[in-house]
Protein backbone atom coordinates (compact mmCIF):
# COMPACT_ATOMS: atom_id res chain seq x y z
CA UNK A 1 0.00 0.00 0.00
CA UNK A 2 1.29 3.47 -0.81
CA UNK A 3 2.88 5.18 2.24
CA UNK A 4 0.79 8.25 1.38
CA UNK A 5 -2.45 6.43 2.16
CA UNK A 6 -3.73 7.53 5.56
CA UNK A 7 -4.70 4.71 7.91
CA UNK A 8 -6.67 5.11 11.13
CA UNK A 9 -7.24 2.55 13.87
CA UNK A 10 -10.31 2.32 16.12
CA UNK A 11 -10.07 0.31 19.36
CA UNK A 12 -13.20 0.14 21.55
CA UNK A 13 -12.15 -0.46 25.17
CA UNK A 14 -13.57 -1.19 28.59
CA UNK A 15 -11.41 -1.94 31.65
CA UNK A 16 -8.52 -3.00 29.42
CA UNK A 17 -5.46 -1.86 31.38
CA UNK A 18 -3.97 -5.37 31.51
CA UNK A 19 -4.38 -6.20 27.82
CA UNK A 20 -4.36 -2.88 25.98
CA UNK A 21 -0.54 -2.46 26.06
CA UNK A 22 -0.11 -5.68 24.05
CA UNK A 23 -2.78 -4.69 21.54
CA UNK A 24 -1.70 -1.08 21.17
CA UNK A 25 2.01 -1.79 21.31
CA UNK A 26 1.83 -4.24 18.40
CA UNK A 27 -0.01 -1.62 16.31
CA UNK A 28 2.36 1.24 17.12
CA UNK A 29 5.29 -0.91 15.99
CA UNK A 30 3.84 -0.93 12.46
CA UNK A 31 5.69 0.98 9.75
CA UNK A 32 2.34 2.51 8.74
CA UNK A 33 2.39 4.72 11.84
CA UNK A 34 -1.41 4.93 11.92
CA UNK A 35 -3.44 7.38 13.95
CA UNK A 36 -5.05 5.41 16.77
CA UNK A 37 -8.37 6.32 18.37
CA UNK A 38 -9.37 4.54 21.58
CA UNK A 39 -13.08 4.91 22.27
CA UNK A 40 -13.53 3.93 25.89
CA UNK A 41 -16.77 2.88 27.57
CA UNK A 42 -16.18 4.57 30.94
CA UNK A 43 -13.43 2.23 32.17
CA UNK A 44 -12.93 2.21 35.91
CA UNK A 45 -9.24 1.31 35.64
CA UNK A 46 -6.25 3.01 33.97
CA UNK A 47 -7.24 2.21 30.38
CA UNK A 48 -7.53 5.82 29.22
CA UNK A 49 -4.32 6.88 30.97
CA UNK A 50 -2.36 4.04 29.39
CA UNK A 51 -3.79 4.73 25.93
CA UNK A 52 -2.84 8.41 26.09
CA UNK A 53 0.66 7.66 27.38
CA UNK A 54 1.20 5.26 24.48
CA UNK A 55 0.18 7.92 21.95
CA UNK A 56 -3.47 7.18 21.20
CA UNK A 57 -6.24 9.73 21.06
CA UNK A 58 -8.96 8.88 23.57
CA UNK A 59 -12.70 9.55 23.61
CA UNK A 60 -14.77 8.45 26.58
CA UNK A 61 -18.43 7.45 26.24
CA UNK A 62 -20.97 6.35 28.80
CA UNK A 63 -20.84 2.55 29.15
CA UNK A 64 -24.60 2.25 28.76
CA UNK A 65 -24.49 4.07 25.43
CA UNK A 66 -22.06 1.59 23.83
CA UNK A 67 -23.46 0.04 20.66
CA UNK A 68 -21.44 -2.29 18.45
CA UNK A 69 -22.31 -0.46 15.26
CA UNK A 70 -23.13 3.05 16.44
CA UNK A 71 -19.98 3.42 18.53
CA UNK A 72 -17.74 2.30 15.67
CA UNK A 73 -19.59 4.56 13.24
CA UNK A 74 -19.10 7.54 15.52
CA UNK A 75 -15.42 6.68 16.01
CA UNK A 76 -14.54 6.16 12.37
CA UNK A 77 -16.07 9.53 11.46
CA UNK A 78 -13.58 11.19 13.82
CA UNK A 79 -10.70 9.93 11.69
CA UNK A 80 -9.72 11.74 8.51
CA UNK A 81 -8.25 8.73 6.72
CA UNK A 82 -8.78 6.63 3.61
CA UNK A 83 -8.65 3.26 5.37
CA UNK A 84 -10.00 2.60 8.86
CA UNK A 85 -9.03 -0.53 10.78
CA UNK A 86 -11.25 -1.93 13.52
CA UNK A 87 -9.53 -4.03 16.17
CA UNK A 88 -10.68 -5.20 19.60
CA UNK A 89 -8.76 -4.64 22.81
CA UNK A 90 -8.00 -8.34 23.25
CA UNK A 91 -6.38 -8.86 19.84
CA UNK A 92 -2.62 -8.69 19.33
CA UNK A 93 -0.79 -8.62 16.03
CA UNK A 94 1.42 -11.66 15.55
CA UNK A 95 3.92 -9.35 13.85
CA UNK A 96 3.85 -5.60 13.11
CA UNK A 97 3.84 -6.32 9.37
CA UNK A 98 0.40 -7.87 9.76
CA UNK A 99 -1.22 -4.45 9.66
CA UNK A 100 0.58 -3.57 6.42
CA UNK A 101 -0.48 -6.87 4.87
CA UNK A 102 -4.11 -6.25 5.80
CA UNK A 103 -4.13 -2.71 4.42
CA UNK A 104 -2.26 -3.90 1.32
CA UNK A 105 -5.44 -5.66 0.18
CA UNK A 106 -6.82 -2.25 -0.83
CA UNK A 107 -4.32 -1.94 -3.66
CA UNK A 108 -7.09 -3.77 -5.53
CA UNK A 109 -9.55 -0.97 -6.23
CA UNK A 110 -12.51 -3.36 -6.08
CA UNK A 111 -11.80 -4.29 -2.44
CA UNK A 112 -14.04 -2.43 -0.01
CA UNK A 113 -13.17 -4.35 3.16
CA UNK A 114 -10.55 -6.81 4.34
CA UNK A 115 -10.10 -8.99 7.40
CA UNK A 116 -7.19 -10.96 8.75
CA UNK A 117 -6.58 -14.35 10.25
CA UNK A 118 -7.29 -14.91 13.93
CA UNK A 119 -5.06 -17.43 15.64
CA UNK A 120 -5.88 -19.14 18.95
CA UNK A 121 -3.99 -17.72 21.85
CA UNK A 122 -1.17 -20.00 23.06
CA UNK A 123 -3.23 -20.88 26.14
CA UNK A 124 -6.48 -21.46 24.23
CA UNK A 125 -8.46 -24.57 25.10
CA UNK A 126 -9.44 -27.00 22.32
CA UNK A 127 -13.04 -25.77 21.89
CA UNK A 128 -11.97 -22.15 21.58
CA UNK A 129 -8.99 -23.04 19.39
CA UNK A 130 -11.15 -24.99 16.94
CA UNK A 131 -13.49 -22.03 16.43
CA UNK A 132 -10.57 -19.92 15.21
CA UNK A 133 -9.07 -22.65 13.04
CA UNK A 134 -12.45 -23.33 11.40
CA UNK A 135 -13.32 -19.73 10.62
CA UNK A 136 -9.84 -18.44 9.74
CA UNK A 137 -7.87 -20.74 7.43
CA UNK A 138 -4.32 -20.06 6.25
CA UNK A 139 -5.19 -19.36 2.61
CA UNK A 140 -6.29 -15.92 1.43
CA UNK A 141 -9.15 -15.13 -0.93
CA UNK A 142 -11.60 -12.60 -2.37
CA UNK A 143 -15.37 -12.75 -2.01
CA UNK A 144 -18.09 -11.10 -4.09
CA UNK A 145 -21.77 -11.65 -4.82
CA UNK A 146 -20.67 -14.16 -7.44
CA UNK A 147 -19.66 -16.44 -4.55
CA UNK A 148 -23.00 -16.32 -2.72
CA UNK A 149 -24.26 -19.52 -4.33
CA UNK A 150 -21.14 -21.38 -3.21
CA UNK A 151 -20.38 -19.78 0.17
CA UNK A 152 -23.87 -18.80 1.30
CA UNK A 153 -23.91 -16.91 4.61
CA UNK A 154 -20.09 -17.12 4.75
CA UNK A 155 -19.94 -14.64 1.86
CA UNK A 156 -20.41 -11.53 4.05
CA UNK A 157 -18.51 -13.08 6.97
CA UNK A 158 -15.93 -10.70 8.42
CA UNK A 159 -14.73 -9.87 11.93
CA UNK A 160 -14.20 -6.48 13.53
CA UNK A 161 -11.64 -8.02 15.86
CA UNK A 162 -9.25 -7.34 12.97
CA UNK A 163 -10.81 -5.79 9.88
CA UNK A 164 -10.21 -2.80 7.62
CA UNK A 165 -12.63 -0.76 5.53
CA UNK A 166 -12.39 1.76 2.74
CA UNK A 167 -13.99 4.83 4.26
CA UNK A 168 -15.72 6.00 1.08
CA UNK A 169 -17.27 2.54 0.69
CA UNK A 170 -18.68 2.75 4.20
CA UNK A 171 -19.96 6.24 3.41
CA UNK A 172 -21.73 4.89 0.33
CA UNK A 173 -23.84 2.47 2.43
CA UNK A 174 -24.47 4.94 5.25
CA UNK A 175 -21.78 3.52 7.52
CA UNK A 176 -22.14 0.99 10.31
CA UNK A 177 -25.71 0.53 11.55
CA UNK A 178 -26.53 2.05 14.92
CA UNK A 179 -29.43 -0.25 15.73
CA UNK A 180 -27.93 -3.76 15.78
CA UNK A 181 -27.10 -5.75 18.90
CA UNK A 182 -24.13 -7.51 17.25
CA UNK A 183 -23.10 -8.18 13.66
CA UNK A 184 -22.37 -4.61 12.55
CA UNK A 185 -19.41 -5.98 10.59
CA UNK A 186 -21.51 -8.54 8.70
CA UNK A 187 -24.23 -5.94 8.11
CA UNK A 188 -21.69 -3.55 6.54
CA UNK A 189 -19.99 -6.31 4.55
CA UNK A 190 -23.28 -7.62 3.17
CA UNK A 191 -24.36 -4.11 2.20
CA UNK A 192 -21.09 -3.43 0.37
CA UNK A 193 -21.21 -6.79 -1.41
CA UNK A 194 -24.70 -5.98 -2.67
CA UNK A 195 -23.29 -2.71 -4.02
CA UNK A 196 -20.75 -4.64 -6.09
CA UNK A 197 -17.71 -4.49 -3.81
CA UNK A 198 -15.36 -7.32 -2.91
CA UNK A 199 -14.12 -8.45 0.50
CA UNK A 200 -10.57 -9.71 0.96
CA UNK A 201 -9.53 -12.34 3.47
CA UNK A 202 -5.82 -11.90 4.14
CA UNK A 203 -4.55 -15.16 5.61
CA UNK A 204 -1.03 -13.92 6.32
CA UNK A 205 -2.23 -10.86 8.29
CA UNK A 206 -2.51 -12.53 11.66
CA UNK A 207 -3.60 -11.63 15.18
CA UNK A 208 -3.83 -13.70 18.32
CA UNK A 209 -7.46 -13.58 19.41
CA UNK A 210 -9.67 -16.25 20.93
CA UNK A 211 -12.31 -16.55 23.65
CA UNK A 212 -13.06 -19.02 26.40
CA UNK A 213 -16.80 -18.52 26.81
CA UNK A 214 -18.66 -20.26 29.60
CA UNK A 215 -21.86 -22.15 28.84
CA UNK A 216 -24.13 -19.30 29.88
CA UNK A 217 -22.05 -16.82 27.87
CA UNK A 218 -22.40 -19.04 24.80
CA UNK A 219 -26.17 -19.14 25.25
CA UNK A 220 -26.40 -15.37 25.58
CA UNK A 221 -24.04 -14.75 22.69
CA UNK A 222 -26.13 -16.91 20.37
CA UNK A 223 -29.34 -15.32 21.63
CA UNK A 224 -27.94 -11.99 20.41
CA UNK A 225 -26.92 -13.54 17.09
CA UNK A 226 -30.47 -14.80 16.66
CA UNK A 227 -31.80 -11.30 17.39
CA UNK A 228 -29.47 -9.86 14.78
CA UNK A 229 -30.56 -12.22 12.02
CA UNK A 230 -34.26 -11.89 12.85
CA UNK A 231 -33.97 -8.14 12.48
CA UNK A 232 -31.79 -8.37 9.37
CA UNK A 233 -33.78 -10.92 7.38
CA UNK A 234 -32.54 -9.28 4.18
CA UNK A 235 -29.12 -10.86 4.78
CA UNK A 236 -30.70 -14.32 4.78
CA UNK A 237 -32.67 -13.41 1.66
CA UNK A 238 -29.48 -12.39 -0.14
CA UNK A 239 -27.07 -15.06 1.11
CA UNK A 240 -28.95 -17.94 2.73
CA UNK A 241 -29.62 -19.28 6.22
CA UNK A 242 -26.99 -19.70 8.94
CA UNK A 243 -28.12 -23.16 10.08
CA UNK A 244 -26.25 -24.94 7.27
CA UNK A 245 -23.01 -23.27 8.27
CA UNK A 246 -23.71 -24.27 11.87
CA UNK A 247 -23.94 -27.88 10.75
CA UNK A 248 -20.57 -27.66 9.03
CA UNK A 249 -19.04 -26.16 12.15
CA UNK A 250 -20.48 -28.93 14.35
CA UNK A 251 -19.13 -31.69 12.10
CA UNK A 252 -15.70 -30.07 12.04
CA UNK A 253 -15.67 -29.56 15.82
CA UNK A 254 -16.54 -33.20 16.52
CA UNK A 255 -13.75 -34.44 14.25
CA UNK A 256 -11.27 -32.00 15.79
CA UNK A 257 -12.13 -32.98 19.36
CA UNK A 258 -12.18 -36.69 18.54
CA UNK A 259 -8.59 -36.38 17.35
CA UNK A 260 -7.24 -33.94 19.94
CA UNK A 261 -9.48 -33.87 23.05
CA UNK A 262 -12.11 -36.65 23.07
CA UNK A 263 -12.96 -35.93 26.71
CA UNK A 264 -14.50 -32.65 25.56
CA UNK A 265 -16.95 -34.16 23.07
CA UNK A 266 -19.89 -34.34 25.51
CA UNK A 267 -19.29 -30.82 26.89
CA UNK A 268 -19.16 -29.60 23.29
CA UNK A 269 -22.45 -31.36 22.52
CA UNK A 270 -24.03 -29.64 25.52
CA UNK A 271 -22.70 -26.28 24.32
CA UNK A 272 -24.13 -26.93 20.87
CA UNK A 273 -27.60 -27.49 22.35
CA UNK A 274 -27.26 -24.28 24.37
CA UNK A 275 -26.07 -22.27 21.37
CA UNK A 276 -28.86 -23.52 19.14
CA UNK A 277 -31.44 -22.92 21.85
CA UNK A 278 -30.15 -19.39 22.38
CA UNK A 279 -30.18 -18.73 18.66
CA UNK A 280 -33.74 -19.95 18.22
CA UNK A 281 -34.92 -17.86 21.19
CA UNK A 282 -33.20 -14.84 19.67
CA UNK A 283 -35.00 -15.47 16.39
CA UNK A 284 -38.27 -15.39 18.37
CA UNK A 285 -37.39 -12.23 20.33
CA UNK A 286 -40.34 -10.26 18.96
CA UNK A 287 -42.71 -12.19 21.24
CA UNK A 288 -40.53 -11.88 24.36
CA UNK A 289 -40.86 -9.08 26.93
CA UNK A 290 -37.98 -6.60 27.07
CA UNK A 291 -37.11 -7.56 30.64
CA UNK A 292 -36.61 -11.18 29.64
CA UNK A 293 -34.57 -10.18 26.60
CA UNK A 294 -32.25 -8.16 28.82
CA UNK A 295 -31.79 -11.22 31.03
CA UNK A 296 -31.07 -13.52 28.09
CA UNK A 297 -28.75 -11.12 26.24
CA UNK A 298 -24.99 -10.73 26.48
CA UNK A 299 -25.57 -7.01 25.84
CA UNK A 300 -28.42 -5.99 28.16
CA UNK A 301 -27.67 -2.27 27.70
CA UNK A 302 -28.70 -2.60 24.05
CA UNK A 303 -32.31 -2.87 25.18
CA UNK A 304 -32.05 0.54 26.88
CA UNK A 305 -30.73 2.32 23.78
CA UNK A 306 -34.17 3.39 22.56
CA UNK A 307 -34.49 5.43 25.75
CA UNK A 308 -30.97 6.82 26.16
CA UNK A 309 -29.93 7.32 22.56
CA UNK A 310 -26.65 6.04 21.10
CA UNK A 311 -24.04 8.47 22.43
CA UNK A 312 -24.95 9.95 25.77
CA UNK A 313 -22.05 11.49 27.66
CA UNK A 314 -19.25 11.61 25.07
CA UNK A 315 -16.12 13.45 26.14
CA UNK A 316 -12.39 13.38 25.52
Amino acid sequence: MSPSVEVGIVIPTHNAEHILPDCLGSILDSALRPKVLVIDSSSRDRTRTIARRMGAEVIRIDKRSFNHGGTREYARRQLNCEIVVMITQDARLKEPEGLEKLVGAFEDASVVAAYGRQLPRPDARPIGAHARLFNYPAHSGLKSMDDAGRLGIKTPFISNSFAAYRQKSLDAIGGFPGNVIVGEDIYAAASMLLEGGRIAYVGDAEVYHSHEYGCLQEFRRYFDIGVFYRRCQWIYDAFGQAEHEGGRFFDSEMKYLLASAPHLIFPALFRTVLKYGGYRLGKAESILPVGLKRTLSMHPDFWRSAVNGPFAGINT
